[in-house]
């Protein structure tokens, strides 16, 4: 939902600073969350962790003092990712977490992202119970019951050790083969760490983008289209895979050594080919991701698990099934052996994995899938209801499987569409998939005409 420009998501809160976002919502919502937390549990602990954004300094200060004033003991991890910040929830048996992160969005958000004690972001009837507490008033501690903060530096090198414990992925295999890889960091925190695994694991790095300055040089989403330098680095460096990371490093986007992007979908599907190689169970994944999670799953003899989109939805829902791996299409590649949360450095080292098993170029791996094209359209969501909507699209296509859980998907055998309200913006996304473009284009063409009329 969205006061005044503020979006107020399940999990978090975020909007445009020096709009909605200023730091008064910011030490509100602190508070409550950290007043919420430490009621919770034994622990008043509350790990604090910021990406690079130029905003990130101030509301890392707001953060600071709002918990103290609600008695929280906060463990600053400063400038960092938001894996790093999930896990040290764990690591410290804290009570939750805030991490100060806009994600992807433009150069102009930030967000405060509420973790909770499990390192999974807040699930819906926390969320509630929470802004409850925001809404009610919170109880500040008196003068002999504020809290403190002590510094904990070591939460990224926790990080690197643990992905490097990763079973099946070959530390000494991968270094033997001195992989050529290129890095683009978009000056996000991806720079504390991944330029520090990429070279425990051996790797000769060519990098751009590594300054921690949150001024991103382009569209900080690590979607294809914004990829090009990335693209030129790979060809330029002669590099076997070139690695992209969102401004808070839970996605990961990859080019192939053809100096191609090859679509962040294709991220978790490749993940999700090396680890299903090595352990066994369901693949789950959100209802918007491409179809090729099918293919992945069917070779290794599984199921696909849809749950709707939100990582803490697909979190719970590996949780509930056990499975192994699963994610967001969006790059956001979840390895339950690690934590329950996207995490790209997980990510760039079960595609090292990937390439020293196959001991075949990337393009060569990517050209054996089958294609799909997925096709994203958005428009501004509508004051009406959207079940009418829906209702119009399931009498529009009589013959598809409806999936409900999140908005609505309709499938067959070799395509897609998914109709929803966004969680982050006030906007209805239609995301159709197809083995052609022309077919996905029709499909999106079909699926807005009865929001068109709406809004009309």
């Amino acid at each position: 939902m969205s006061h005044d420009g503020l979006m107020i998501g399940v999990s978090g809160i975020r909007g445009r600073v020096g709009e909605a976002l200023t730091p008064e919502v910011v030490a509100r919502y602190a508070a409550g969350f950290g007043a919420w937390a430490s009621r919770r549990g034994a622990s008043k602990q509350v790990v604090v962790g910021r990406d690079s954004r130029v905003s990130g300094p101030l509301f890392h200060r707001v953060v600071l003092s709002a918990l103290e004033s609600v008695g929280c003991t906060i463990i600053d991890i400063g400038l960092t990712t938001t894996p790093t910040c999930q896990l040290a929830v764990e690591h410290h048996h804290a009570a939750g977490g805030l991490m100060i992160s806009a994600s992807h969005n433009p150069i102009e958000w930030n967000a405060l992202k509420f973790i909770g004690p499990t390192g999974l972001f807040l699930e819906n009837a926390e969320g509630i119970e929470m802004r409850a507490l925001v809404e009610s008033g919170i109880p500040r501690a008196t003068w002999d019951k504020l809290g403190h903060v002590e510094l904990d530096d070591s939460a990224v090198q926790r990080h690197i050790d643990r992905v490097l414990a990763i079973p099946y992925v070959d530390v000494e295999g991968i270094r033997a083969r001195k992989f050529n890889v290129a890095l683009d960091c978009v000056r996000g925190a991806g720079a504390v760490i991944m330029p520090q695994l990429l070279d425990r694991l051996g790797c000769r790095v060519t990098a751009i983008n590594l300054e921690t300055d949150g001024r991103f040089p382009r569209p900080p989403e690590p979607v294809a289209e914004n990829l090009g330098d990335l693209e030129r680095l790979v060809l330029q460096a002669g590099a076997a895979i070139g690695f992209a990371v969102d401004p808070d490093v839970d996605r990961l986007a990859l080019v192939s050594d053809a100096g191609k992007a090859i679509g962040e979908d294709f991220t978790l599907a490749l993940a999700a080919r090396l680890v299903l190689r090595h352990r066994r169970g369901p693949l789950v994944t959100n209802l918007s991701t491409s179809r090729i999670m099918e293919d992945v799953a069917a070779t290794a003899g599984v199921s696909v698990i849809r749950a709707p989109v939100g990582e803490v939805n697909v979190a719970v829902r590996m949780r509930d099934e056990r499975a192994p791996i699963g994610g967001e299409g969006n790059g956001g590649v979840i390895l339950s052996e690690m934590h329950l949360g996207r995490d790209a450095p997980v990510g760039a080292a079960l595609l090292l994995q990937l390439l020293h098993e196959e001991n075949r170029p990337l393009s060569e791996i990517v050209a054996g899938l089958p294609r799909y094209v997925i096709v994203k359209d958005k428009l501004d969501r509508p004051d009406a209801s959207l079940d009418t909507v829906y209702d119009a699209l399931r009498t529009a296509f009589p013959d598809a499987t409806a999936d409900t859980q999140d908005g609505l998907r309709l499938s067959w055998p070799d395509r897609w569409v998914h109709v929803r309200p966004s969680g982050t913006e006030p906007i209805v996304r239609v995301i159709a998939e197809a083995p052609t473009d022309q077919e996905a284009l029709e499909l999106v063409r079909r699926s807005r005409a009865p929001l068109d009329a709406l809004s009309a």
